[in-house]
């Protein structure tokens, strides 16, 4: 059982990074996670984004500062507090995320084709209990806003 999730789990990052190098060849899959959540969530402070994505300060300031270099988002003056930062996604962010995303879904998309229709089934039940199961409510979050 484990094994096959693990299966299930590299074809399902080698299809997301062949996405992200189909748009932009420059992003890391760490990269393009700080992407998707500026993008479900909207601009954030710096420490923010950094707890969203459960890393250091310096390591998301690090990623930022690649990322404002390639165009794809911004440090702006907080609206709330002139004294503060927020980092948002720039219109090449959003529109690399969003092309990402229909190339990933795209081909999951063709692979869960060629399945038996009640094999199909099975997966969606699955997958949805596997993922109850983890107890991880950012999944649902995720789900909600349709990134898996």
């Amino acid at each position: 059982m484990t094994d096959a999730v693990l299966t299930a789990s590299r074809l399902l990052v080698a299809i997301s990074a062949r996405s992200i190098a189909s748009v932009d060849e420059s992003i890391t899959l760490s990269q393009f996670r700080l992407l998707v959540v500026l993008y479900a969530r909207g601009p954030l402070k710096p420490t923010a984004l950094a707890e969203a994505l459960a890393v250091n300060p310096s390591t998301t300031t690090r990623m930022v500062d690649r990322l404002v270099a390639a165009g794809l988002v911004a440090r702006e003056a907080n609206p709330d507090s002139r004294r503060e930062l927020v980092v948002k996604l720039t219109g090449d962010g959003t529109r690399a995320v969003r092309e990402v995303m229909r190339r990933r879904r795209s081909e999951i998309a063709r692979i869960v084709d060629r399945m038996p229709g009640g094999t199909r089934r099975g997966l969606v039940r699955a997958l949805s209990a596997f993922a109850e199961a983890s107890g991880d409510l950012s999944i649902g979050e995720q789900a909600g806003t349709r990134w898996l």
